[in-house]
């Protein structure tokens, strides 16, 4: 298989049976020649701060187990994060929040991530972008985002017990519907639209019900700013665990 050509997502994602053999075909992935590029190309020069690190410099797999209820999906990985450590939303600023809220909601085993061994275990929960690559500016181009998303429904379909997406910014929200309509879910006309604490609810002819949650991304744009607080990410987080457990008790229920 051809890792190079811009139709290999959509060729060999529907082929991949397990979450293991995704993580590898992800990051083997060379169909965005613009994203190629800049990965390598931050992975050369660096940042001073990591000197003596080997980039990862590669599409950054998902991350968490395969029995999950609970996916979270990013907008892509950040030029010295995921790029950096081969592992999504750590060692960033935006994975210090992530991290550090779900270790607050009991589904992480501890409040940072900073390298790949570093003891980090998920519970109930799985971890991926809509982009694979880190894009220059963080901004990956419509043609990007729709080459990536073989990748993204593929991983939706390996979670058999999923039951809720938590979708981190617009990029993301707008990634994910035409992604399940692929899959065969019932899309909402209109369709819904983003902002923080938006739910919806998607029907599928053999899979289970799917709640979708919107919530603000964690990026230090919003979290420095107070566009997204502690309070607020949580809130979404303990909404999804409870929606993902059956006993949904509203926003916030315990």
């Amino acid at each position: 298989m051809d890792v190079e050509r811009s139709d290999y997502p959509a060729t060999f994602a529907p082929m991949v049976t397990d979450l293991p053999s995704l993580d590898l075909a992800v990051s083997d992935c060379r169909a965005c020649p613009r994203l190629v590029r800049w990965r390598e190309e931050v992975a050369r020069g660096k940042r001073a701060a990591y000197q003596d690190w080997t980039y990862w410099a590669r599409p950054v797999p998902g991350y968490g187990p395969d029995e999950a209820r609970i996916a979270i999906v990013g907008l892509a990985p950040a030029a010295h994060g995921g790029n950096r450590t081969g592992r999504v939303f750590t060692g960033d600023r935006s994975g210090d929040w992530l991290y550090a809220a779900l270790h607050r909601m009991g589904l992480a085993n501890q409040p940072t991530s900073v390298r790949i061994g570093d003891g980090l275990r998920l519970t109930d929960t799985r971890i991926f972008a809509a982009v694979r690559c880190a894009p220059p500016a963080n901004k990956p181009t419509l043609e990007e985002r729709d080459t990536c998303a073989p990748w993204l429904a593929r991983e939706l379909a390996l979670l058999p017990n999923l039951r809720v997406v938590v979708v981190l910014g617009q990029f993301g929200w707008n990634a994910l519907w035409p992604v399940l309509a692929v899959m065969s879910y019932v899309i909402p006309r209109p369709r819904p639209r983003f902002g923080h604490g938006a739910q919806a609810e998607i029907q599928h002819p053999e899979r289970p019900t799917l709640d979708v949650l919107g919530c603000y991304h964690v990026s230090q744009q919003n979290t420095f700013t107070g566009v997204l607080t502690e309070a607020m990410l949580d809130s979404v987080l303990s909404h999804a665990r409870v929606l993902a457990r059956g006993d949904d008790t509203g926003p916030g229920g315990a």
